[in-house]
Order: structure tokens, then sequence, then C-alpha cells
């Protein structure tokens, strides 16, 4: 991973301090055979080598390897998450059980619903579980507080259990208050049949893989249909339920997806002239760099941008966690770069089919290259984001 290797003698560090360059880059000082490596990233490789393998000051407290260090690997890179994601896969490189504490990692809040529970129920989490199971999983929230928040407020508008126990259905349980105000098909004192509470758990779940879109769209059919119908009352209550619903909606970040449908691709400062790296999402797991030079090649002035950009991206093999743990910190590495206040870069979503705004990706590339800010996507709701509408 770090290609780049050079000897270290501390009589000869002014040669090597030459050589290394003044940029950012993920790097390893190694010593001998045996001994545990510093690893670490950096915005500015020389000047760090200088503070850690320089003449040591007298009495400093600052670290020195200078006495210590045979060889320095790095590894130049374009960005801050292309550097964190690196320092990430040497780290799980070098230290299989003890990179987690190293690099503090958050496990990204999610909503899971749990489909293999006979009676079906949302909770909120931070681990995924086996892939052979029906749960499923959306995300990434920011906070855990977030996540609840948006489960709680949505489940409010169906009425599918929120207790947390395997159900043993028995008609003599007095049930609970969600079931006393109406809120819920109490399926614990049967409350309801078996096919009625499945029902309800379908629609939930299709509120949920389409953002809250099929809500909306059932609340306002129903509402016209009632206006049609001369139901003013009827209607008017709908329409508050759509204008409660609404607001919840708008903000939902654009990131939060079933997690097997999150797919896109992320656009960063590269460190080849003229170039741009695209990092592949594939359900959460990211993959790459791959360069992307934005001005076209010679046997390539044929090809419009956008079939260089897929043919570019179909070049990244797609990430395949082998566990797990290993899916859940690749989607903790997004989560933190998406959800930073000043965060670097752009990422482009794939809609329900698996398609790419690539008019929006296109201008990306371009901001992104020229070092500008993100496009002001406030007049565009995260519905349209998700289904691939641009501004045009």
């Amino acid at each position: 991973m770090l290609t780049r290797r050079l000897p270290f003698l501390p009589a000869e560090d002014a040669a090597l301090l030459a050589e290394v360059p003044a940029s950012a880059a993920v790097f390893a000082l190694r010593g001998e055979e045996g001994a545990e490596p510093y690893i670490s990233k950096t915005a500015n490789l020389r000047r760090r080598l200088q503070r850690l393998l320089g003449p040591p000051t007298e009495h400093s407290k600052k670290l020195n390897l200078r006495d210590r260090v045979r060889w320095v690997e790095y590894l130049p890179t374009g960005s801050d998450f292309e550097s964190g994601f690196l320092l990430y896969q040497v780290l799980r490189a070098a230290f299989p059980k003890a990179y987690g504490k190293r690099l503090r990692l958050r496990f990204a809040p999610l909503v899971k619903l749990h489909l293999d529970n006979e009676y079906p129920r949302a909770s909120i989490t931070t681990r995924l579980g086996g892939r052979k199971g029906a749960s499923v999983c959306y995300g990434p929230f920011p906070t855990r507080v977030a996540a609840e928040k948006f489960a709680s407020d949505s489940l409010d508008f169906f009425k599918m259990r929120r207790c947390v126990e395997d159900l043993h259905p028995d008609p003599q349980f007095p049930g609970c208050i969600y079931s006393e105000m109406k809120m819920c098909l109490a399926p614990c004192f049967r409350g309801c049949t078996d096919d009625a509470y499945r029902q309800e758990v379908v629609r939930v779940q299709a509120y949920f893989d389409s953002g809250g879109e099929s809500l909306a769209r059932e609340l306002a059919a129903q509402r016209d249909q009632a206006s049609a119908n001369l139901e003013f009352e009827n209607a008017a209550a709908l329409h508050t339920r759509l204008d409660k619903l609404k607001p919840l909606l708008t903000q939902l970040p654009e990131m939060v997806r079933r997690l097997d449908h999150l797919h896109g691709v992320m656009v960063q400062r590269g460190t080849v002239p003229g170039a741009v790296n695209f990092f592949r999402i594939d359900a959460g797991a990211i993959s790459g760099p791959a360069a992307f030079s934005i001005q076209h090649s010679e046997h390539a002035k044929s090809q419009s941008m956008e079939a260089r950009v897929q043919e570019t991206l179909a070049a990244i093999p797609p990430a395949q966690p082998r566990s797990a743990l290993e899916a859940m910190e690749h989607l903790a590495l997004l989560k933190r770069w998406y959800y930073r206040g000043s965060r670097v870069g752009e990422i482009f979503l794939a809609d329900e089919k698996g398609a790419l705004p690539m008019r929006r990706l296109v201008r990306g590339i371009s901001r992104v290259y020229r070092g500008e800010k993100a496009e002001d996507e406030a007049a565009t709701s995260p519905a349209q984001l998700r289904s691939g509408q641009s501004l045009s």
C-alpha cells in the first residue's frame, strides 16, 4: 500500500528530507526487523519527518525516532479523506488486533428493521448482523439521537409495534400505552390478524426504502380522493398529516438510505496533475482511489466526459468486505467524512435503479478540480436527489 520506500541513515538525513515531498501523505517509519512501526498521516510529509527524524533538541520532550528508524515508507495523498482511508488500510494490515483503538472509529447509527422476527419491529443500532438474515438497515445517521428521532417520528404514522420483546400473543395480555392510543395494532394480545400486521410492516418497509415518498404519495392520494368525495373534514385531516410528514422528509440527509442501495461515487482532489480521484461506494463499502484525467488523452478525444467517467468507474473493482465488522468500519469512515462541518470533496449517489446523476457528477468533478465549493442544493429536496433529478 505504501509503495515508496527509502533507507534512512542519520548521517544522510538531509538527502532523504530533500527527496520526500512537502505534501500530504501516509507514512510508516520502520526500525529493525520485528520492531513495531510508527504509522501516521500528515499534511506535510517533509516537515513531519524533519520533526521526527531530525537532530533532537536538547531538553525537548517531543517524540524523536532518529536512532530507531531504518526505513521510511510513504505514499502521497490528494485529500484528507484519501489519507484517512489509506491510514485505515495500513493500520489494519500492521495491527490486526489493535487498529480499531488507534483509529477511534465511531460506528454509524442505523435504523434496523428486524424482518427475521415473527412480529417485525424497528430499532436503532450501530452493528450490522450476518448477511444471511432478512433484516435491513437504513443510514448512516450523524448521531444516535438523530436516528432515534427519525425512527420515532416516522413510526408515529404507522401502527407497527414499538416494544422490543419477542411476542407470544395472549388475549389476556393488557397491552401498552401505544395500543390504548390506537398507535399500534397490538399483536401482543391478538388485536389484529397476523396478515394485517404483515401488511403494516410492508408499508413501513416501503416508507424506509423510498425515503418516505411512498407514504407521501399514499396520503396525497387519500386526501385527493376524500376531497373528490366531498369528505372535507377527512381531507383536512389527511392534509394535516401530510404537512406533518414533509418537514421530516426534507430534513433527512441524502446519505440516509437502505444500506444495500447505498451506491455512488466520491470525487476528491488527486495527486496526479490535471486529475481528480474517484472512490467507488458499493452498499456503503469504499474502493479506490482511481485517477480521472480532466483533459482528454489522445486516444480518448472521441469520447464524451460522461463516457470516460463511466469507463473509469467500471475499472474500479467494487469493495467486498470480508466481515460485518469491516463493512461497519467502511461505513464509519464514510459517515465521518460526510457529516463533517468542513467537508472537502463531493459525493454523488445512485438512484433506486442504480443510475448515477451524470450531469451533476460532471459539474462536481470540475468544481473539485478547481477547488470550489459544492453547488447550493438547498432548493432541491433529498427525495429529488435520491431519484437522480438535478438543478438545471
